[in-house]
């Protein structure tokens, strides 16, 4: 492992572009990556500007992960109105006017970016509004919305341009027919029937919102199984769920094109199969919006997908060009950003930093049921040849999973095997079930801390709580457990 160069955060003069104004970190992209690097770099002294075209907080903010989690909390909502009766409170059937949780969700959005402008201004980061370009010798010419061209300078530059939705062909994206996440995030009505291009994170979370909002939803994927990268287990438990409340998942089947129609749009798919729906979501992950960021000289690599390329330490290889958040080929969440954006900061610095660990990033997938994970699945150590121990726990004998009416779900935690046979460190935590992404710190923690089932063990869970399980089956690794076997 190659150790960081000390960072350019000196007060030394650049040569100056004309009256180009200088700062010691430019920021290209205002999104999670972005952001995060600049109030980190503002917290600790330096001068910062960000160039954004839209608005700071970027996709995760705005059409992303925050609307999309407020929509499954509608779906939520009504799930517990729809069940009052099993609790004795007694409600008519509930219905949804979704204009009203659009207007929420924007209220939501809206609060948060007025939060972080402020926190930014607070930091004396400066925006410039406009798309970004970086040429040579550090400095950044940023277009404004009416075309007009003003160059700034970092010591250090940032690249954090963010992604958008990738389309496949057969499937133009026209807001009506056919519609990505942006488009999605944005309706105020729900179809009657939808299919879901792709059964990855961000589709299984349209497809389950959807569905328990009255949508009737085919899921189309490709590869062999729902939640591809997910431990199969796991993938089983949502897939069982989706096929009790009605969706319809056909998986190892491509598309191949559309024909809309006064009655919506004919989907077909397969070997010749084909569903009519009110509206197709593509939902095939994000590619990085590389293009048009990069002008002669920079010295900057982009590879063949697009990501800008990068080492272990977020350089790109000129001397304080660093790029980071779905730019770059690493996962493409936004607390990888945030952590990505400490490293680059610390070593601008020159201060002590340790690169991201990827093998070992917590995940979090909000549909119903919500999906957790951190480390290795078991498929994952036996392919690596590693001997593991495996122990699961589902959430039916846990007592606060009983009272919530919540008992699908299960935790699965992976071990390396002892010389012994009894179980050595932790490798991989697995959760499906009732807000298992707020029960995933724990597990984090023992994965990255390569803890024992033993060490682990000792500290006590809370009861009754949801988290008891993760307890429960470590408690069961050591070989004695209470209510597991």
């Amino acid at each position: 492992m190659s150790e960081p160069r000390a960072g350019a955060g000196g007060k030394e003069s650049l040569q100056a572009d004309g009256d180009a104004a200088e700062f010691d970190v430019v920021v290209i992209g205002g999104g999670p990556a972005g952001y995060a690097t600049s109030l980190y770099a503002g917290s600790a002294g330096l001068s910062v500007a960000v160039v954004e075209k839209d608005k700071v907080g970027g996709t995760c903010l705005h059409r992303g992960c925050i609307p999309a989690k407020e929509f499954l909390e509608t779906a939520a909502v009504y799930r517990t109105v729809s069940g009052a009766k099993e609790f004795g409170v007694q409600v008519s059937q509930p219905t949804v006017d979704f204009a009203i949780s659009q207007d929420r969700k924007q209220k939501v959005v809206d609060q948060l970016h007025k939060g972080l402008s402020g926190l930014m201004r607070q930091r004396k980061n400066q925006t410039f509004e406009g798309t970004g370009r970086l040429l040579g010798g550090h400095v950044v010419e940023v277009t404004a919305t009416d075309g007009s061209l003003r160059r700034i300078r970092g010591r250090n530059i940032v690249l954090a341009a963010g992604s958008v939705p990738r389309t496949i062909p057969g499937f133009a994206v026209d807001g009506r027919y056919v519609l990505t996440s942006d488009e999605v995030l944005s309706l105020t009505s729900l179809p009657r029937s939808a299919v879901v291009i792709g059964g990855g994170a961000i589709g299984c979370e349209f497809a389950s919102m959807m569905s328990d909002l009255g949508v009737r939803v085919t899921v189309l994927e490709a590869l062999p199984k729902l939640l591809p990268g997910c431990d199969r287990d796991v993938a089983d438990v949502v897939a069982r769920s989706f096929k009790k409340r009605g969706i319809t998942v056909r998986t190892g089947v491509a598309v191949s094109g559309h024909e809309p129609h006064e009655s919506g749009t004919t989907v077909r798919f397969g070997d010749g199969e084909q569903v009519v729906v009110d509206t197709v979501i593509v939902s095939v992950g994000r590619r990085p919006l590389s293009e048009d960021l990069l002008g002669e000289g920079t010295g900057v690599e982009v590879d063949e997908r697009g990501f800008v390329k990068v080492d272990e330490w977020m350089r790109t290889g000129p001397d304080g060009v660093f790029a980071a958040g779905d730019l770059v080929a690493t996962p493409q969440l936004a607390h990888v950003g945030f952590a990505e954006a400490i490293v680059i900061v610390k070593q601008i610095l020159s201060e002590s930093v340790t690169p991201v660990n990827y093998g070992a990033v917590p995940w979090g997938i909000y549909c119903h049921p919500e999906v957790a994970f951190v480390g290795l699945t078991e498929e994952d150590a036996r392919t690596a040849g590693i001997d593991v121990v495996v122990k699961k726990d589902p959430f039916g004998g846990n007592s606060r999973a009983k009272i919530l009416g919540e008992t699908e779900g299960m935790v699965k935690v992976i071990c390396e095997k002892r010389p012994d046979g009894s179980a050595g460190r932790l490798l991989g935590v697995h959760m499906v079930g009732p807000w298992v992404t707020e029960q995933l710190g724990q597990a984090y923690l023992s994965v990255n801390w390569e803890a024992t089932p033993e060490e682990v063990a000792a500290f006590i869970q809370p009861h009754p709580t949801l988290s008891e399980t993760f307890g429960e089956t470590v408690l069961a690794l050591t070989g004695r457990g209470l209510h597991v076997g």
